[in-house]
């Protein structure tokens, strides 16, 4: 290739950054208008829905005064509706964003808090500070310029100096420069204040570098954010022992912002402004500038502007820090969640779709229509064997043992009645028989297989209905026998059994029922 054609190639490539693009577009007055209003110096980060508003407002208001506006994509049913009614040509705002961000001068992220929000790129930041640059009044060549570039240079050859020598001598005469001045200040000469026009210019200066300090910070975010979708695209396409991924990856890791021209200048730039000290020392100095009488003729949003340089420089770090973050978490997270034999699989589907997909390209006409099903057939699958066979349940159950009878106890009817209830027919006839005169004597007066405790129950039933038993104020003790011999004591009310019985209460019916049961 030719000279001309190596040129002319690397023309081109310039004029197809989105940088440029943006400025070379009949709308491009609009656009930037709009980013410049919505993105104010102290914004970065505006919410999806609020964007959306904003962009309609302000593009509506711009077509109004005859302003050349982009054109959204709109869907069918809403460019059908605006052809019916031209009057309500409104620009869809979400469209506008879209396409500015297909043109990477938007970026569409999530917040803390979850919600979508829109910040500006690098080249958008660029555009817009080229702006600032060429609508300001500066001249082109000045002292402060140029004494900057003096200044610059000079400091760097003598860090570029090998020969301790003549460090030695540059320091000689730093010192014996700031001596002399020194001298002369404690003398009591005055000291040599710069004019207004000077202080205007060395400010228009430092402005222009201040300006291009976020489209710089961004450029180094945007580099991060390069080598987190690369690398993951790596991680995923890895077929090496996971051993082999792991250590790379957390090689790369280490390295990260040493691997692109922007991360090492980044490392540089934030090596010098994580020094608190200078930070403060470039606070204090923006302060005294602003205090110059030149600094009467500045607007508010310039001194504002001016003022927030730490806060842009301590903003613009903790961006690309958040950026780097991100990276390291989605690394952590891919190592150990990534799960190599579904993303192959995935890989494989994916690749199979695409080559049927070219095979029907290449064989089929610009007219001819493919059958898409939107959802695939139901599978007639028959009845699915839900238990596998299980040889125990098809086994023959164990033989029941036949019981051995001589376990239990012959049993007879005496020894039925000596474990059942009280025996009535006894304990009526001694209560009758008038041989004693209580029924406590009456009940003592039994052999001892017929008192039991359980008698004590029939001699209350036979009792009841005689006033002294249900209003007797005392016990007397009843001496039982248990069917094992014990012999245990119970408390109870006694009856006088010479007293006449009321009638009704001596009931033989019921007795006998009773002692049926």
């Amino acid at each position: 290739m030719t000279d001309v054609d190596l040129e002319y190639a690397r023309v081109r490539a310039v004029l197809d950054r989105p940088t440029l693009r943006l400025m070379s577009r009949p709308t491009s007055g609009v656009v930037l208008a709009v980013f410049r209003t919505v993105f104010d110096r102290d914004v970065q980060y505006v919410p999806a829905d609020r964007m959306h508003l904003q962009v309609e407002e302000h593009v509506t208001r711009l077509q109004a005064t005859g302003a050349r506006v982009p054109a959204s994509e709109q869907p069918a049913p809403q460019a059908q509706a605006q052809a019916q009614a031209p009057d309500e040509n409104r620009p869809n705002g979400r469209a506008l964003c879209r396409e500015w961000v297909t043109a990477q001068w938007l970026v569409r992220s999530n917040s803390p808090d979850g919600d979508e929000q829109y910040s500006l790129t690098s080249h958008a930041l660029e555009a817009l500070s080229l702006v600032d640059a060429l609508s300001s009044d500066r001249a082109l060549i000045s002292e402060s310029r140029l004494a900057m570039i003096v200044d610059a240079v000079h400091r760097w050859a003598a860090r570029a100096e090998p020969d301790p020598a003549v460090q030695i001598r540059r320091l000689d005469a730093q010192i014996a420069e700031l001596q002399a001045e020194r001298d002369r200040l404690a003398s009591g000469d005055e000291p040599a204040v710069v004019d207004a026009d000077r202080m205007r210019d060395g400010y228009t200066n430092i402005t222009d570098l201040i300006r291009q300090l976020p489209s710089d910070f961004k450029r180094v975010e945007e580099a991060v954010a390069s080598m987190h979708r690369a690398i993951v695209e790596d991680f995923r396409n890895e077929v090496r022992p996971i051993g082999e991924i792991l250590d790379d990856y957390l090689a790369r890791t280490d390295t990260l912002m040493e691997a692109t021209p922007e991360g090492r200048a980044f490392e540089g730039a934030f090596e010098l402004l994580r020094d608190d000290a200078l930070l403060l020392r470039l606070r204090d100095d923006i302060a005294t500038i602003l205090e110059h009488p030149f600094a009467a003729g500045l607007t508010a949003a310039e001194r504002r502007t001016f003022r927030n340089t730490v806060s842009i420089l301590r903003q613009g770090i903790e961006d690309v820090l958040a950026q780097r973050r991100l990276l390291t978490g989605t690394l952590r997270d891919q190592i150990v969640a990534h799960d190599v034999v579904r993303d192959r699989e995935l890989d494989a589907v994916l690749r199979s779709v695409n080559r049927r997909l070219a095979a029907l390209m290449d064989g089929g006409g610009a007219r001819d229509r493919v059958p898409l099903e939107l959802l695939p057939p139901v599978a007639e699958v028959g009845t699915l064997r839900e238990r596998f066979y299980d040889p125990d349940t098809e086994a023959v159950p164990p033989l029941i043992e036949e019981p051995d009878d001589d376990v239990f106890e012959e049993l007879d009817v005496e020894s039925l009645r000596r474990h059942g209830g009280p025996l009535l027919a006894e304990l009526r006839t001694v209560l009758r028989s008038g041989a004693a005169e209580s029924s406590d004597r009456a009940f003592h007066g039994l052999p001892p297989e017929h008192r039991r405790p359980v008698e004590l129950f029939g001699l209350a039933h036979l009792l009841t209905g005689r006033p002294d038993f249900e209003t007797a104020a005392a016990t007397v003790p009843h001496h039982t026998v248990r069917p094992d011999g014990t012999a245990v004591t119970f408390a109870m009310p006694t009856a006088d059994l010479a007293a006449p019985v009321p009638s009704g209460d001596d009931d033989d019916d019921d007795d006998d029922t009773l002692e049926a049961r």
